[in-house]
């Protein structure tokens, strides 16, 4: 009797779990997917995508203060259903230009100035994830070149779209290394999350809370700046608690800005 107690308990927890699954992962990246492909889903390839500036970034004068940027923008063809590309963008008081930092899947990873600063990717305009000027900026810059030299996936064949390590793996070692905790890539920034084999249990980049990561297949993250974060096969689902808003697959962040 005890046993066919156990076997229906099994069964309507295998039951309520594939709902959960299905409402908070695959509903969500499904409508995504079709409204990202009735969009035309950007470019074919890269030869024809726009690479171009969005405008984003004014030419830098000589008096401008520091300033560090944080970009996102959605990849190509059907990867942009579910993933963002992020990059790196500073330049000290009084500069003559922007420097970017980019990390990317051909050749070497670690690629400075590749782009335009706050260029398309793949003809999607960036988003801003975070926006540094002035003093703030200034205290950041050592911090992000420090961190950009020492990012250890940087050599030939390194590189892993998913689950890591990635471009975006690459950003959140370099937000990690901030003087204060700042922002949390997208939740579509897929390989943010990746950790290497080993490091299961860690502090978030923020540093305001903690992560359990199974090498960027599965994990949950529980943080103050991060919010509440269920990750499965690199896709996100949770909450953010301090800018109250729904991180869902495919959409990314849904709230205040």
């Amino acid at each position: 009797m005890s046993s066919v107690i156990s076997l229906s308990v099994l069964g309507t927890t295998l039951r309520v779990l594939g709902l959960v699954l299905l409402g908070v992962f695959l509903l969500p990246l499904g409508t995504h997917a079709l409204w990202w492909m009735a969009r035309g889903g950007g470019a074919a390839n890269w030869s024809v995508a726009d690479w171009s500036s969005a405008g984003l970034l004014r030419p830098p004068g000589a008096s401008d203060p520091a300033l560090v940027r944080v970009y996102a923008a959605r990849v190509g063809r059907w990867r942009g259903i579910f993933a963002h590309h992020s990059w790196i963008v500073v330049k000290p008081a009084g500069a003559p230009r922007y420097t970017r930092y980019d990390v990317v899947g051909w050749g070497m990873p670690v690629r400075t100035d590749g782009w335009a600063a706050d260029g398309r990717w793949f003809g999607n305009d960036p988003q801003t994830v975070l926006a540094l000027d002035g003093a703030e900026a200034a205290r950041a810059i050592p911090a992000i070149r420090v961190a950009v030299a020492d990012y250890p996936y940087r050599a030939l064949g390194t590189y892993q779209a998913w689950p890591g390590p990635n471009s975006n793996s690459f950003a959140a070692h370099v937000l990690a290394r901030l003087p204060e905790p700042q922002v949390t890539l997208p939740p579509t920034a897929l390989g943010k999350d990746w950790a290497p084999p080993g490091r299961i249990v860690e502090r978030t980049p923020s540093g305001t809370g903690i992560r359990l990561t199974f090498g960027g297949y599965a994990g949950i993250t529980l943080g103050w700046v991060e919010g509440i974060e269920v990750n499965l096969l690199g896709l996100v689902a949770g909450l953010d608690l301090r800018r109250p808003a729904l991180k869902l697959p495919g959409w990314g962040r849904i709230g205040v800005a």
